[in-house]
């Protein structure tokens, strides 16, 4: 086999449950553990498709997993293009697999196996138990090993597994042979441990030079939009990031209709998993008539707080034909950032004559917010 085309499926849709949490999203260092898995097949492949939880957002180059880690295999190796030659698969929680494992597996196949496992000698003696917990034979641990990832199939072989749905075990080759392909073993790598339980992430971030007792921080974004349009009320006056613009048109709405202090709202309520603002201050309650934007966003900072973030920055985007923002931008920003305690910067947009805002039928309002929480020491 010459020039071969390599794609790699990692496997990261585990719940986590023996570790208490998804352990392949956990941090290791500056980035996360999956990432580390990731970055190794990234530089062997010619692409790379990672099996994500079903419920868990997709990221470029994801597809959804399975209930089982052979049907999560199978959702993987159907975004492989066709024309790949050889298919690695690896797991998402085993961070340290170099590219020197993946060339030993992948050269293995191409000099004629249907199928290359790293694997590491079984140190300790293994009895073999009967579900009673009888001991009903020794292997001879010189024979066994410990088999890793990441393994490496030819791409038909692996195919041809994996085209019965039904088909389950706890490795692909295992489902190679038994179907009498041929598996050979190479050496694997010490260092290529599987993230399981808690310790070994702490082993982990020891392994990756991150300090222990150092805070990881965990760190969130969330984006808010808010749009009102103008009334010809003349009692409403417009009001925007808490200040007020005498003499122009206000904006209809169930508060004071402030998109700026709303956006920055519903920004920090999203990036903390707090809902929105329709559902603390719905429009169906009177007690939020006419109510000052300002004091509802003093609210939802006190909601976030107690929920143990701090908030970094937030930024928003106001886009309007008129009023002209700038003359005001200075105070705008000053008096947002003074209630959400942190810097908020505020820019003004036009529409160029484009759509309802464009017409001067209303303002919207672009909110991103960055927030952050320490998980505690390593």
């Amino acid at each position: 086999m010459s020039a071969p085309l390599i794609w790699t499926v990692v496997v990261a849709a585990g719940s986590g449950r023996r570790f208490g949490r998804a352990k392949q999203f956990e941090t290791l260092g500056d980035r996360r553990v999956l990432d580390w898995a990731v970055g190794a097949a990234r530089q062997v492949s010619a692409g790379v498709v990672v099996v994500l939880p079903a419920d868990a957002p997709l990221e470029p180059g994801s597809v959804a997993g399975g209930a089982t880690r052979s049907e999560s295999v199978r959702r993987g190796l159907a975004a492989v293009p066709a024309d790949a030659t050889i298919v690695c698969v690896h797991d998402g929680a085993r961070p340290f697999a170099g590219t020197g494992l993946y060339r030993a597996v992948i050269d293995a196949v191409v000099a004629g196996a249907d199928a290359a496992v790293p694997g590491v000698p079984v140190t300790d003696t293994v009895k073999q138990v009967d579900a009673s917990g009888r001991v009903v034979g020794t292997p001879d641990r010189a024979s066994m090993m410990a088999v890793q990832t990441p393994q490496a199939f030819r791409a038909d072989v692996l195919r041809r597994v994996h085209a019965d749905a039904q088909a389950e075990a706890t490795d692909d080759a295992a489902l190679v042979e038994a179907q009498g392909g041929t598996v050979v073993v190479v050496a694997g790598e010490a260092d290529n441990r599987k993230i399981t339980h808690p310790d070994d992430l702490e082993w982990a971030r020891q392994r990756a030079g991150v300090p222990a007792g150092v805070p990881v921080p965990e760190i969130r974004v969330g984006q808010g939009v808010d749009v009102h349009r103008f009334t010809d009320d003349p009692r409403r006056v417009l009001v925007l990031g808490g200040c007020t613009f005498p003499g122009e048109r206000g904006l209809a709405g169930h508060s004071d209709a402030d998109v700026v202090a709303h956006a920055v709202a519903e920004a920090l309520l999203g990036a903390a998993g707090l809902g929105d603002l329709g559902e603390h201050f719905p429009d169906t309650d009177e007690r939020f008539r006419g109510a000052d934007s300002i004091t509802l966003l003093s609210h939802v900072v006190a909601m976030v707080r107690s929920d143990g973030w701090e908030i970094g920055n937030v930024d928003a985007d106001v886009m309007c034909e008129a009023p002209k923002l700038a003359p005001r931008r200075a105070e705008m920003r000053e008096r947002l950032s003074q209630v959400v305690g942190a810097p908020v910067t505020v820019a003004g947009r036009r529409a160029e004559g484009l759509g309802s805002l464009g017409r001067r039928e209303g303002i919207a309002c672009w909110a991103v917010a960055v927030i952050t929480r320490t998980k505690g020491p390593h």
